[in-house]
């Protein structure tokens, strides 16, 4: 049986789909906010194998809410893999291109110098640091621009945009991997049966969707595939300010995935579906 920290997110309502015999610990059971029961929770489930797909994600909000942010984030991932190393069970750690500076135009490679811009890249850098310093049997697979037809995404804010406008600005100087969360979900369940027979492969993964893309471009797909002619203005990061700074290049090399047999998943395939699944097309 896996244990799921999370219960309403995007990747943990794809992970109901593909582990539908999961316990799937949401904020109505335990709040990461206040995390001292994690240990004891897991102590008494005793699952085979944890994955954590709760985290604070409000970019802006968390420059402003960094000590909530750090203990979600941070303690909150760090205390499940203690329990996870006492009990000798693997854990996956969903995490960020946000850890990253944002600096060229090359993937960064799991290695990578870390160098986050903001209080989220840095919360959720401390969460890595404390998978890695627990012992415990892990992988952190860092992600990007997750969608879905679930919560709140940029796919879904493109739509309901749509409704009332027929020109847009977008950023078209951020570059990235929209990832699918249904693929982000699937990926996670197959690393971490892997690190059951093969504990050796812990470590630091990447996984974006293909092909690299800017937002921008991003929303004139998902406006193609909807059959909705929006007008697109690419304007630079520059023009839309925000609380928390983005990296300009997100870009992930996704290469290592190999150990797994996974490949990065074609992102235009997951807005096909998740527009079928909003009802969007047929």
């Amino acid at each position: 049986m896996i244990l799921v920290f999370g219960s309403a997110g995007q990747v943990a309502t794809e992970l109901k789909e593909v582990l539908p015999d999961a316990v799937f610990l949401g904020r109505d059971r335990l709040d990461l906010a206040r995390a001292g029961g994690i240990s004891e929770t897991i102590r008494k489930i005793a699952p085979a194998g944890i994955i954590n797909a709760a985290a604070y994600t409000a970019v802006d909000k968390a420059e402003d809410d960094q000590d909530v942010a750090r203990r979600i984030n941070a303690d909150a991932p760090a205390a499940m893999a203690h329990a996870a190393a006492a009990s000798g069970i693997p854990i996956i750690q969903l995490s960020t291109d946000y850890v990253f500076d944002g600096h060229g135009d090359e993937a960064f490679l799991p290695d990578a110098p870390t160098g986050p811009l903001g209080a989220y890249g840095r919360t959720k850098l401390l969460g890595e640091q404390g998978i890695r310093n627990s012992g415990a049997i892990h992988a952190i697979l860092r992600t990007s621009w997750v969608f879905s037809a679930h919560g709140s995404n940029f796919l879904k804010t493109m739509l309901r945009l749509s409704e009332t406008r027929r020109e847009l600005t977008i950023v078209g100087d951020q570059i990235g991997g929209p990832t699918p969360a249904a693929s982000i979900a699937f990926a996670a369940v197959k690393i971490l049966e892997a690190l059951q027979r093969e504990p050796a492969k812990s470590g630091t993964y990447h996984f974006a969707g293909a092909p690299d893309v800017s937002w921008a471009g991003f929303a004139r797909d998902i406006f193609r595939q909807a059959g909705r002619e929006i007008r697109i203005a690419d304007i630079p990061t520059s023009d839309y300010p925000t609380p928390a700074k983005r990296p300009a290049n997100s870009r992930l090399n996704c290469s290592s995935l190999a150990a797994f047999g996974l490949e990065r998943p074609d992102w235009r395939e997951g807005v096909s579906d998740a527009l079928k699944k909003l009802g969007v097309i047929s």
